[in-house]
């Protein structure tokens, strides 16, 4: 059985030379959620962007089976879905219908299937009766909402999220959790939301200056004052 996502020695730099992910290996199980979390600047969106191909780093990574390269790379987005942290990025079409049945549209789908999938991934974030809203009237927790449904919609094996819970309320921020919980998928969520972590998240692989630094049992490493510190991470009170 293959893990859902391999990454091995990956390093990358930008174009001014800034060097964002230094010689990264982690593993994901099918099934996992996983939370990646670090300081600003440790390189977490870095690392997210290369799951599906956007960037390109030097070492391996494999996702569902699959090596990321050019030649795979229709597939790998489909079976990645990739939430970025504004829903701005993923909604651009008239209504939430729309922007839903982008992807599988895209991928040549009958519109028969497409419908089906469009209800599916509607209901799956609990916004069945959205079909014909217009997506820029919605709130921010509607939004990321829809956001994950046009995701969704092209049946992903794998979910990797960019920040999930930045800029919601308290209830809009409680009910995605409770969403994040009931999705069936294997997860990897980057995150500066230690709270998140701790509900949601058995494990917890720690980035910092492009470097994994810790990876392991979540209470584990929330336990640890002075690791937490040394790498900017919130030590949560109980």
């Amino acid at each position: 059985m293959h893990h859902s996502i391999e990454i091995d020695h990956l390093t990358f730099s930008y174009p001014d030379g800034t060097l964002a992910l230094n010689d990264v290996s982690l593993n994901i199980a099918p099934g996992e959620k996983v939370a990646l979390v670090g300081p600003n600047g440790a390189g977490k969106s870095t690392l997210i962007l290369h799951l599906n191909g956007i960037l390109n780093g030097a070492g391996n990574i494999r996702v569902c089976g699959m090596e990321v390269n050019k030649k795979n790379l229709g597939q790998i987005r489909s079976s990645v879905g990739l939430v970025f942290q504004s829903p701005e990025d993923q909604l651009f079409s008239p209504t939430v219908f729309d922007d839903v049945a982008y992807g599988p549209l895209y991928q040549g789908l009958p519109t028969a299937e497409v419908h089906v999938r469009v209800e599916e991934a509607l209901a799956a974030v609990h916004m069945e009766k959205y079909q014909k809203r217009v997506s820029h009237h919605l709130s921010m927790g509607e939004k990321k909402r829809i956001a994950i449904a046009t995701v969704l919609s092209m049946r992903p094996e794998v979910l990797v999220f960019d920040e999930p819970t930045a800029g919601l309320d308290p209830r809009a921020r409680r009910s995605l959790i409770h969403l994040l919980q009931e999705l069936p998928l294997t997860m990897l969520v980057s995150t500066h939301d230690m709270l998140l972590v701790q509900e949601i998240f058995p494990r917890m692989i720690v980035l910092d200056e492009g470097r994994v630094v810790a990876d392991g049992s979540t209470a584990d490493l929330m336990s640890d004052s002075s690791f937490l510190e040394t790498h900017g991470l919130e030590k949560l009170r109980l």
